[in-house]
């Protein structure tokens, strides 16, 4: 029998995952609820039988696995409310946005003991995976860091303007976005990382989002991650992850994109699936399915989810 599911965000990310898990065997969407009306109304056309709750508390009630797409800041209250009614939990990242409360969250979904995990995006990817088999097996040769680089022409992008939150400082901005995916791609491949530096700069009106940030951070062995983030400028998005080895190195980039080199330009590892969002939401809601069913799984734990949060954060933080 199919998951009943209540997701709670209707935006962009709600949207999306509605529309998968539609199309997945083992889930069945049966509650959506959104403080907006209108985003209720437009999913109404997309989920026709879910039922149309009045609240978060009573899209709850009618699910076995609450979907949390809110922005950040009341996840929190949801998730708690969801796990201590015995439902299981899958919740978008950021974990958070104030690190003493995301660890309340993660001690008190713990104690409950309800499957839970987070939605970053790679976790069950095959790039993901494909990395870390090439790192266990010796092809990459011995390991030497990662480099991460990711630039827009504008923040938020156009697909996202719907969702103007992620333009302010409080809960927005590419770093909680994008680069948390990044590294948290970084930590599978490297273990548990350290910031050492970290520099972000602001626009001038004091609400809005950082507009550049750059940092370095290393694992227990020393290897360093770079990364450096940027908006500005007339040029394409560039979102790449490189996995640098001393025999070869990998190079993900637009989050599904896997290529490799040893020495010369990057070349694809293999053929790119005609929908690659599809693709990687199916993977996810496949180990989803797996987790719900209390079978190991690649999705991102509370307690990893939480370890980004918290160098996110603190990246953000530094600044001037």
């Amino acid at each position: 029998m199919a998951f009943r599911t209540a997701i709670i965000g209707l935006g962009i990310m709600g949207q999306r995952m509605l529309e998968n898990m539609s199309l997945h065997p083992e889930f069945a969407v049966t509650a959506i609820w959104d403080p907006d009306p209108t985003a209720c109304e437009t999913t109404k056309k997309i989920a026709p039988t879910a039922h149309q709750a009045s609240s978060a508390d009573d899209a709850i009630a009618h699910a076995d696995l609450v979907y949390l797409a809110c922005p950040p800041a009341p996840r929190k209250t949801y998730a708690i409310a969801a796990a201590q009614q015995g439902k299981a939990v899958f919740l978008e990242k950021p974990l958070g946005i104030d690190v003493d409360a995301s660890r309340e969250m993660v001690t008190a979904l713990k104690a409950v003991g309800v499957p839970a995990a987070v939605n970053f995006t790679q976790a069950a990817g095959a790039p993901l995976r494909d990395v870390s088999d090439a790192i266990e097996t010796g092809a990459l040769g011995q390991l030497m860091g990662v480099d991460i680089i990711v630039t827009y022409a504008n923040w938020p992008r156009e697909w996202q303007k719907a969702a103007d939150w992620l333009r302010f400082r409080n809960e927005g901005g590419m770093t909680r976005e994008v680069i948390s995916h990044f590294l948290f791609f970084s930590e599978r491949v490297l273990g548990p990382l350290e910031l050492v530096w970290a520099h972000s700069s602001y626009p001038e009106q004091s609400d809005l989002c950082e507009t550049h940030v750059a940092a370095r951070l290393l694992n227990a062995e020393g290897l360093p991650v770079t990364l450096m983030g940027s908006v500005g400028g007339a040029q394409p998005d560039r979102q790449e992850v490189t996995i640098k080895g001393s025999k070869t190195s990998r190079r993900i980039f637009n989050f599904s994109n896997d290529a490799i080199s040893s020495g010369g330009d990057f070349i694809p590892t293999g053929d790119t699936p005609a929908d690659p969002r599809a693709t990687g939401l199916k993977a996810q809601l496949d180990h989803l399915a797996l987790c719900l069913h209390g079978k190991p799984n690649r999705l991102a734990t509370l307690d990893e989810a939480l370890r980004v949060q918290i160098l996110i954060e603190t990246i953000l933080a530094e600044s001037q």
